[in-house]
């Protein structure tokens, strides 16, 4: 592999902002500094630009299926979209397999099908979909195969029950598992849904309101709640949407207890107002919601104050077409997910840094740094010191760019941002030494993302 140079850049980290060239030799970091120079190396002029480490998205959907839908891009699309928007690995979410299938059954499918098509690096999340005696067995079989995080729902089909929950944690505990929840409460849901039902109120404007604030923040502190019954083990709560729910965090990090969270740009910038739009209304099904002004300000106060320690996507991409198709007439019946792992790192620069919402270098440390801590891929990702993967993307600070689905090299039919004017695009992303995109060119070959195995979770700093 030949080695990259790149030069005149400002290189940021999570931690500090200078003036150096960066040097990768074998497929790691090898150096930086002040005028490297490398005979023979591919030389990359970074003037004027940010050289950061890769983007780490821990929360993709990328190769969906729920009943007759499938999301619309698969691992290669997925990957492909995630490197152009700067990010240089991602760790999926399968979905729910077949009735009664062991816990290593959608992580063996899943990483089979990502080898093969992946041109970013990639981890895999366990996933609870019922509980036995062989699930929590099978635990310690998880984190053999470098899965060192699982995930359980307390909403859909495959919910646990809280006896199982804590069976789940109490095991956790002893294993080093990081448990992730998505924290909504199913009954409540279920409830204003058929109520709606039973009403004819079946616009999209319904969907935010069958899923209120307090749903969300009743699960938290009941995850918190069981979390702590069993010894204060560590939990991870994805795509938190709502100030109700960050209170609850908030209260349980004062008590000194190891409370993770994630929020996603579209609960840190949409409204929920955007479900007010005949037909396009549609379009943001997701789960949770948008949700209101007051919770996106508490949410960005989160981040910065580091009570939210990441910024993942939660990456979804169902066709608006399939939206439309089905739920017009019934939003429950719209497949639920929007996609945005191509846009996460410009709308956090543009909306986030540019705004004074965050710093720079605390920029870098949720969409890159935090994650890969969290996540046990630390220090080979998120990472710019010698013996990590070379793992870069250079970021033009000043690239404007308005987001239609016609700029961006995802799959999907729509973008969520769509019309939204943002400054700051990655214009070169390299994943191991080797330059994937470049200029708006895919420049690998499918398969050339490896799978991750996982350490178990670091805290963040």
């Amino acid at each position: 592999m030949q080695d990259t140079l790149i030069k005149n850049g400002l290189i940021v980290t999570a931690d500090e902002t200078m003036q150096a060239d960066l040097l990768i030799v074998g497929g790691v970091i090898a150096d930086a500094g002040e005028a490297l120079d490398r005979p023979g190396a591919n030389v990359i002029d970074a003037a004027g630009q940010y050289v950061m480490p890769g983007g780490v998205d821990v929360h993709t959907h990328l190769n969906l299926a729920v009943g007759q839908f499938k999301v619309s891009d698969g691992f290669f699309d997925g990957t492909a979209a995630a490197a152009f928007g700067g990010t240089t690995c991602v760790v999926e979410h399968p979905s729910f397999g077949p009735e009664g299938c062991s816990l290593m059954h959608q992580v063996q499918v899943n990483k089979q099908e990502a080898v093969e098509s992946c041109v970013v690096d990639f981890g895999l999340h366990g996933v609870f979909q019922h509980l036995n005696s062989q699930t929590l067995d099978e635990i310690s079989s998880l984190l053999s195969e470098g899965v060192s995080s699982g995930k359980i729902y307390l909403t859909y089909g495959g919910r646990l029950q809280d006896p199982q929950i804590l069976s789940v944690l109490n095991q956790a505990k002893r294993s080093g598992l990081l448990t992730a929840f998505h924290a909504e409460n199913h009954d409540i849901i279920e409830f204003l849904c058929q109520r709606f039902k039973d009403e004819n109120k079946l616009a999209a404007k319904y969907h935010a309101q069958s899923r209120p604030d307090y749903c969300e923040a009743e699960a938290i502190y009941r995850i918190i709640s069981m979390a702590q019954a069993v010894g204060n083990v560590p939990v991870y709560i994805v795509h938190l949407s709502t100030a109700a729910g960050l209170l609850a965090i908030e209260a349980a990090q004062d008590r000194g207890l190891p409370v993770y969270a994630e929020v996603c740009p579209q609960h840190l910038l949409l409204e929920d107002s955007c479900y007010e739009e005949p037909e396009k209304g549609l379009q943001y099904i997701m789960a949770p919601p948008a949700r209101k002004a007051v919770d996106g300000a508490a949410l960005w106060k989160g981040l910065k104050q580091g009570s939210i320690n990441v910024v993942a996507t939660d990456h979804c991409s169902f066709n608006f077409a399939d939206k439309f198709t089905h739920g017009k007439n019934d939003f429950s019946r719209a497949p639920g997910g929007i996609p945005g792992v191509e846009t996460r790192l410009p709308l956090m620069f543009s909306e986030g840094v540019l705004q004074n919402r965050i710093s720079l270098n605390r920029f870098v440390e949720v969409v890159s740094t935090a994650p890969a801590r969290l996540m046990g891929l630390f220090p080979r990702k998120g990472n710019l010191a010698p013996g990590a993967d070379g793992d870069v993307v250079v970021f033009d600070p000043n690239m404007e760019k308005v987001i239609t689905p016609n700029i961006l090299r995802q799959n999907a039919d729509y973008s969520p941002f769509e019309g939204r004017l943002v400054r700051g695009w990655p214009t070169t992303t390299i994943v191991r030494g080797r330059v994937v995109v470049q200029q708006g060119r895919l420049m690998v070959e499918k398969g050339w993302g490896q799978y991750i195995s996982r350490k178990r979770c670091l805290k963040p700093r």
